[in-house]
């Protein structure tokens, strides 16, 4: 099918631009929970590592006692004196071991007794301190004279227990996420190594879908179905299609019925109950073939589909022969009753002659006498032995003209002893399309036969409504050939002994759908060719008998009926 000109991009980059899309938004969607995780981790460990510090200075007996002292103390504490104290070189030594940004530390009244700034010390902290001398710990993130930052602060307690200070330790912001650019690096190469995987994987993907459907985009396989089914079911023709493991993967209306197919796509042809010769013909073992399937005679094709030298399978065409046949059968009929018509004729003619020349001549007596002998012998004699033996004046015709034509060929057709045919046949198209086939093998075998004289010799009975015939030759036999079958070649040649290979098939069913059947009764031996038989049902007719009362007249120059 042509390829589609649209300027639309194709299949395959779309379904790239979609699928990068699709891994981009995935991607970005994990970044962002994995930044949101990372950040609020981060949080998370500066208040905790916040808490630890405040929490072990709140403790160190040092503090504690010396908050204590000023808390208890009834005068404000000494700004200078806190600057040179103790308190101040502890919170100084915490902060530049730790990395805090302050490490504060207030009396009960939120005076601060250390604090990174010394100028600050001895003013009131800039952030709520009411809770935590109430015995709270908090930590949180506030802003407060250094800014925002992630803090905790703890209680200072007295030997009591009670809370006479508190301890803030914080970590600036900045500080806090010091971590998260290389984090952020790590992320955006997990990104960019996602994209470039989703990338290599759709290539890889594009690769075998192109090999898988040799390169047609789904738009093009859209239109192709739409046109095989238009073609497929649009043909009288059965369409089979094998793929070269022997899977049936198209068959249209056509091939279903004429094969008597059910369901077949996805199913092996062994497993369909096909004759062998549509098997081998379907795979591409015979190019051409002749098959009888059911009660149709069918003609098979088969064509290998290649597509860049890559073997696909073969396509069967199956095409129904029957009625060209059965048309054929009638016409070798009528070309044999016109053959017996014309030698009668020629012979009637001669006799007339004959007949007219006695009587030019005056020899009355003589034609009289010769005509009387014409009456006598009957109508033009054939040359088979025995046909007198047949009433019935078709056979009589019929089998005359195969005695002709089989002598043409140096062949001697005569009728067995016992033939006997009480009634007359009424299913001449039958009778000649069987009968006639079975007489041509048999003339065709004795001619190929060694023996001498060639000969071929026809038994006739009747069995009730059925016609019941034998046929012998003096011909080699069936040399284990089976002649049931059709036997057509790649050439079209078949068995030169017993028919083209189609006839017997042919006749076999003509026979049996009448209810009768074909068959060997003898393959041949030393004395003889091979013995068929045919039964034909309903190929004959029996006339009612005459009353009693009625009178036979027989026409005869000496009889007359008297008024």
């Amino acid at each position: 099918m042509p390829r589609t000109t649209s300027t639309r991009p194709r299949f395959a980059t779309r379904a790239l631009l979609l699928h990068l899309a699709t891994v981009a938004l995935v991607v970005v969607l994990c970044t962002g929970v994995y930044l949101l995780l990372a950040v609020q981790q981060l949080r998370t460990e500066a208040e905790s590592t916040a808490l630890g510090i405040a929490r072990t200075l709140a403790e160190d007996p040092q503090v504690r006692a010396e908050v204590t002292r000023i808390s208890a103390s009834e005068h404000e504490p000494d700004a200078e004196e806190l600057r040179r104290g103790d308190l101040q070189r502890l919170a100084s030594d915490v902060a530049a071991r730790t990395g805090a940004l302050f490490v504060v530390i207030t009396d009960d009244n939120g005076i601060r007794l250390a604090h990174p700034t010394p100028s600050r010390i001895g003013e009131e902290v800039s952030t709520p301190y009411e809770e935590v001398l109430q015995g709270r710990e908090i930590v949180d993130w506030q802003t407060g004279t250094l800014g925002e930052s992630a803090r905790a602060k703890v209680p200072v307690r007295d030997a009591d227990g009670t809370p006479v200070g508190e301890i803030s330790v914080g970590f600036e912001r900045a500080g806090v996420f010091d971590d998260l650019p290389p984090l952020l690096a790590v992320i955006a190469l997990t990104a960019a190594g996602a994209l470039g995987l989703a990338m290599l994987a759709f290539l890889l993907l594009r690769r075998r879908w192109e090999r898988l459907t040799l390169g047609v985009q789904p738009e093009e396989l859209v239109a192709l179905v739409q046109n095989q089914t238009a073609v497929l079911n649009g043909v009288a023709d059965g369409v089979l299609a094998v793929d070269p493991q022997g899977i049936v993967r198209v068959s249209n209306a056509a091939a279903d019925r004429l094969l008597g197919l059910d369901s077949p796509i996805g199913r092996s042809l062994e497993t369909l109950g096909l004759p062998s010769p549509v098997i081998d013909t379907a795979r591409g073992v015979i190019a051409r073939s002749s098959a009888v399937v059911g009660n149709r005679m069918l003609y098979l094709d088969s064509r290998p589909v290649v597509r860049d030298g890559r073997a696909l399978g073969d396509v069967l065409i199956v095409r129904d022969r029957t009625d060209l046949i059965a048309l054929t059968e009638r016409l070798e009929t009528v070309s044999t009753m016109t053959a017996a018509l014309r030698v009668q004729r020629h012979e009637f003619a001669n006799r007339m002659h004959v007949a007219a020349g006695l009587i030019d001549a005056d020899r009355v007596a003589d034609a009289r006498a010769f005509l009387g002998e014409l009456v006598e012998r009957g109508p033009v004699a054939f040359p088979v032995a025995g046909l007198d033996l047949l009433g019935d004046p078709f056979l009589h015709s019929f089998l005359g003209a195969k005695g002709v034509e089989a002598g043409e060929r140096g062949v001697a057709l005569r009728i067995a002893d016992d033939t006997q045919l009480i009634g007359s046949v009424i299913a001449a198209e039958d009778v000649a399309a069987v009968l006639g086939n079975l007489i041509d093998n048999a003339v065709t075998a004795a001619v190929s036969g060694e023996r001498t004289p060639r000969w071929v010799e026809v038994a006739v009975l009747d069995d009730g409504d059925a016609l019941v015939c034998t046929v012998a030759d003096s011909g080699g036999g069936l040399r284990g050939v089976d002649p049931m079958s059709p036997r057509r070649t790649d050439d079209g040649g078949a068995d030169s002994v017993h028919g083209h290979g189609i006839g017997i098939p042919l006749s076999t069913e003509i026979a049996r759908r009448s209810g009768g059947d074909l068959w060997v009764i003898d393959p041949g031996d030393d004395g003889h060719g091979a013995v068929f038989a045919a039964r034909i049902g309903g190929a004959v007719g029996h006339a009612p008998l005459p009353d009693d009362s009625a009178t036979d007249h027989r026409t005869h120059p000496d009889n007359k009926e008297k008024p």
